[in-house]
């Protein structure tokens, strides 16, 4: 290892020791008599994040490896593959919290507070041709209207801050099964904020639910124009540039949350979850590649 990918790799396990010694231990906590390991929770945070972030390895298979072969000077007690696994799987919960404490500790000053972007993702456990059969609990059958395609897994939904010329900085994660509407998703996690004006895409064309949520919270949600049913084609016409051009507008504010996805999908491979087996694999699959594109910051 070079000087400065020992100092990449200290510096993790000196934020996840800090971290996990003030907030996370209270989520992963064992009462059992083998609750104290050699091989601490500490260790295995700092290796998975460590192998995604400098070496590009994404599969618990391909981060084991490497540990076991450039990382055993550093961390001597490295267990079996199917101990570190498990291990691994049990820290699900821990990477749920990690993700929620990194969003505000990396959240920078220059974010326009009062300006959220939304979309989703889908996070894919198998195409949609066949039959879903891992993390029955947590994932589905959706559709992707980017890809065209239909799939088994989760949906990542993302509300975050717009950022002046960069990509916008995530607030708030939300997992879903991917057959969910994002507008529900909204109403349950987001229709309390105050004094925001979001950017949606056109699944959150509601009139009347953000019309009553303008008039509680004085929030408002700006999307491209959608179509009415029915609507008479000279009404159509006549509406047709104003139309054009306000969805346009709305649109180029949106645009930076698509990169941002496609940062994440290239910093992590978050998208495809093909070679997850659980439900808690699953969980420690998107949170824990999101921990990492965070401390990327």
């Amino acid at each position: 290892m070079t000087d400065n990918q020992s100092f990449k790799l200290i510096k993790i396990y000196f934020i996840i020791s800090d971290l996990y010694n003030n907030i996370l231990k209270y989520h992963c906590q064992r009462f059992s008599n083998n609750s104290v390991y050699e091989f601490t929770d500490i260790e295995i945070i700092t290796i998975y994040l460590y192998s995604m972030i400098e070496e590009k390895r994404f599969s618990n298979k391909g981060i084991h490896s490497f540990a076991q072969r450039y990382l055993f000077s550093w961390f001597p007690k490295i267990p079996s593959y199917v101990a570190f696994n498990t291990r691994l799987n049990n820290l699900a919960s821990v990477f749920e919290i990690l993700v929620d404490v990194l969003t505000v500790m990396q959240c920078p000053d220059d974010c326009n507070f009062d300006f959220s972007l939304l979309d989703s993702l889908p996070i894919i456990t198998c195409s949609g041709k066949r039959q879903g059969k891992v993390a029955k609990n947590l994932t589905d059958k959706g559709f992707c209207s980017t890809k065209g395609i239909y799939y088994f897994g989760l949906k990542l939904h993302l509300l975050a801050f717009q950022q002046k010329n960069k990509i916008p900085y995530p607030e708030s994660f939300v997992i879903t099964q991917a057959s969910e509407n994002d507008l529900n998703v909204f109403k349950q996690y987001w229709s309390n904020i105050s004094n925001r004006t979001f950017f949606g895409d056109k699944i959150y064309f509601n009139t009347d639910f953000f019309e009553k949520l303008f008039q509680e919270l004085n929030s408002i949600m700006l999307t491209p124009i959608k179509m009415i049913k029915g609507q008479c084609d000279d009404l159509k016409k006549r509406d047709k540039a104003f139309n054009d051009l306000y969805s346009k507008a709305v649109s180029k504010v949106r645009q930076p949350i698509e990169s941002f996805f496609s940062w994440l999908i290239q910093k992590t491979d978050i998208q495809g979850a093909s070679k997850v087996r659980s439900d808690k694999g699953l969980i420690v699959h998107v949170f824990g590649r999101i921990s990492a594109a965070l401390l990327c910051f």
